[in-house]
């Protein structure tokens, strides 16, 4: 318990190095009046969406609130208990949204100052992108340790021994709420991100044979915007939700210990570990030094690698402190959790990376056209499984064996809980690598559209496929956490039927309704991803006869002479984003709750087991198999595919057209289906965490 007092210093701590990094990025130059007037395009075309969004998911959410609290306060007999369900999730998704917001903003405004830099040095830029990437970064996980920890208090941890163990089972609205919120962003910001871009490349790229983010194109500014919403905001309110509702299920197993051994430390364990983690990503912040002679990646790595070492010391301080006699095993559980993160990253960068077998497959599977492109790109796609299940199955039987050799009651469970946490400890840094991505990304588009100096573009353009990188790298991390935290909320939802006098000891799949409960949550995962991917569908055919319209009805547009309509895509796809986030988005909320009522509790958590195996394999399909085919059609642009002639094969030949194709079909599965999976697992575990009452 000594160590309790790290989370509020923490906390505070971490807003005031948001503050300043907020400061210090926007106080820098703002570059020329062209890169201005292009900036100012994609801000108000961001803000003006996440204020529809916004508003649309807080309608959706105060009615949600009003229905839990009802349902929860009339099944569990306790008014008092659905009222505070309800406040709960309403805090969890103003949270949220307010954490998405405020990173987006700052990020989109960094891109122009970026851009800026890029006049100067490399130093600068990386500096500049990765500064204020880190703003989204650190609020979220800042906001998530704060909004747990104050809530926790409120709850009943004021209030004695007692009070601090019934209150993680009372604070669950707040996780279901940062889900609600980040399904919505996550859905509504990738379609938006990924109708744009596929209708620009197609348009663009394909027909017309012009450059990326070139300003003849009317939906290069919705492009660019939907970077911002779909990447900042999106990830952001994602990454909010995996720490809040994953500190929520590793409280709630640390009551079974703590009733065993009468050691509440086990509760409050972690909040520190999150507390501890702010302050190493903080210090890996400040040890990135570009050097103009130096990949960008390098310096980024060294500033992880800064963060997973403090990381594992301050682990070691924390179990060695509050977990008693087992301290050992808990480390050595915390530390198999760092070990899988760095394997995520490893595993993204081999299938994601032009350096390795699977993406110069692709590429040169492009010389016979797409249809090859898309089948060689599909069997990579398949293949990425193999190494998720491996390494989650290993990560979780050494946690729990870890724990297990403890000796506690539940020590095992708890084993995997820390496991989780110790690879959460890094989230900021990552997420803060993640925004980089788009920030960088946009800082190219302004330089291409304001006609910047090519040194200046040769910069952004080395920052922009480490930003790809990053992305993808943020994409593997996300599943695999979420992967670890699976098994932690399914412990966590049999411990809860517990507390409500329906223990399961096993989910038998051989009962008829478990098997079908099981069968629907599979599909659940399948029907999902298809409403996300036809919704980018959808949205992206409005785009592509938008801009066909403007080419064809104003000839000065491409001949340069004219400016296309870009505010008009921007409305298009706004309004097509935020239609269609609808649909799937209450279909994820509502299935697990039509199960639980109508095949009750076990048939449900046989929901929750296979509809999360299914999500977290499918999401590896989309996530690496999107970024293959999107880092393939990169390798042939940067000329390392070579002719028969030793020649490199240029933009605009058909083997470049087929890679584009490929890269088309994989950006609605990396950027929109797969991320809003990571949700999705999530979601399930809070919905049934928070609706158990009713499955009884």
């Amino acid at each position: 318990m000594e160590l309790v007092w790290i989370v509020p210093a923490s906390g505070l701590l971490t807003l005031l190095l948001v503050a300043y990094l907020a400061w210090d990025v926007l106080r820098r130059d703002t570059g020329t009046p062209d890169m201005k007037a292009v900036a100012d395009m994609i801000y108000e075309g961001a803000v003006a969406f996440l204020n529809r969004q916004y508003r649309t998911i807080l309608l959706l959410a105060v009615v949600t609130a009003v229905i839990v609290g009802a349902v929860i306060g009339y099944f569990d007999r306790s008014v008092e208990l659905g009222w505070r369900t309800a406040v709960a999730f309403l805090v969890g998704a103003f949270s949220s949204a307010i954490s998405g917001f405020v990173g987006m903003y700052v990020a989109v405004r960094s891109n122009i100052r970026t851009a800026s830099a890029a006049l100067r040095n490399l130093n600068e830029a990386i500096n500049v992108a990765l500064r204020g990437g880190a703003v989204s970064g650190f609020l979220v996980v800042g906001l998530s340790l704060i909004g747990v920890a104050v809530i926790f208090a409120l709850y009943g941890a004021m209030f004695g021994s007692e009070g601090m163990r019934q209150a993680p089972f009372l604070i669950v609205g707040y996780g279901f709420g940062a889900s609600f919120v980040a399904l919505f962003a996550q859905l509504g910001g990738g379609i938006y991100t990924k109708a744009a871009d596929v209708g620009a490349d197609l348009v663009g790229k394909v027909e017309a044979g012009i450059p990326e983010d070139d300003p003849r194109n009317a939906a290069v500014i919705a492009d660019l915007v939907g970077d911002n919403v779909g990447d900042c905001a999106g990830r952001g309110a994602d990454l909010f939700e995996s720490t809040a509702a994953e500190n929520i299920g590793a409280m709630i197993l640390g009551v079974a210990v703590a009733r065993a051994t009468g050691n509440d430390a086990w509760i409050l364990f972690p909040l520190v570990v999150r507390a501890f983690g702010l302050l190493a990503s903080a210090a890996g912040l400040f040890f990135v030094r570009g050097r103009e002679d130096e990949d960008p990646m390098r310096a980024l790595d060294r500033g992880y690698y800064v963060a997973l070492l403090l990381s594992a010391v301050f682990l070691f301080v924390t179990t060695r402190v509050m977990l008693g006699d087992a301290w050992m095993w808990f480390f050595f559980a915390g530390l198999t959790g760092l070990l899988t993160s760095i394997a995520f990253v490893y595993i993204t960068q081999y299938y994601t990376s032009g350096t390795w077998r699977p993406v110069k497959e692709i590429a040169d599977a492009a010389r016979t056209g797409p249809a090859t492109t898309i089948i060689v790109g599909t069997a990579v796609a398949f293949e990425t499984t193999a190494s998720t299940a491996l390494v989650v199955g290993a990560a979780l039987l050494a946690a729990h064996w870890f724990g297990a050799m403890s000796g506690l009651p539940h020590g095992g469970l708890f084993g995997t809980a820390v496991a989780t946490m110790g690879m959460l400890m890094t989230a900021a840094y990552i997420l803060a690598m993640d925004t980089f991505g788009p920030i960088t990304d946009n800082a190219a588009g302004i330089c291409e559209m304001s006609h910047a100096p090519a040194s200046a573009r040769r910069i952004l353009d080395a920052l922009d496929a480490v930003g790809n990188t990053t992305k993808a790298l943020t994409k593997g991390y996300a599943i695999g956490s979420a992967a670890l935290a699976a098994f932690l909320l399914f412990s966590a939802y049999l411990d809860r039927l517990a507390e409500l006098g329906r223990p399961l000891q096993a989910v038998d799949l051989s009962k008829v309704e478990v098997f079908v409960g099981a069968l629907l949550g599979s599909m659940l995962v399948y029907l999902f991803s298809s409403l996300a991917i036809r919704a980018v569908g959808h949205a992206a055919s409005a785009i592509i006869e938008e801009v066909r319209h403007q080419f064809k009805a104003d000839p000065g547009i491409l001949a340069g002479t004219s400016r296309p309509d870009f505010a008009r895509c921007v409305d298009i796809t706004t309004r097509a984003a935020l239609r269609e986030m609808v649909a799937p988005g209450l279909l994820a909320v509502g299935m697990p709750v039509a199960v639980g009522i109508f095949l009750k509790a076990e048939a449900t958590a046989g929901l929750l087991m296979v509809g999360t195996i299914a999500g977290i394999l499918l999401a590896t399909v989309l996530n690496n198999g999107g970024g293959a085919w999107d880092n393939a059609k990169k390798y042939i642009e940067a000329g390392y595919l070579l002719d028969e002639n030793g020649e490199p094969i240029k933009k605009g030949t058909p083997i470049h057209a087929a890679a584009v194709v490929g890269d088309t079909v994989g950006d609605p599965f990396k950027d929109t289906a797969g991320p809003s999976l990571h949700v999705l697992v999530k979601l399930l575990a809070t919905v049934t965490l928070v609706m158990s009452p009713l499955f009884l």
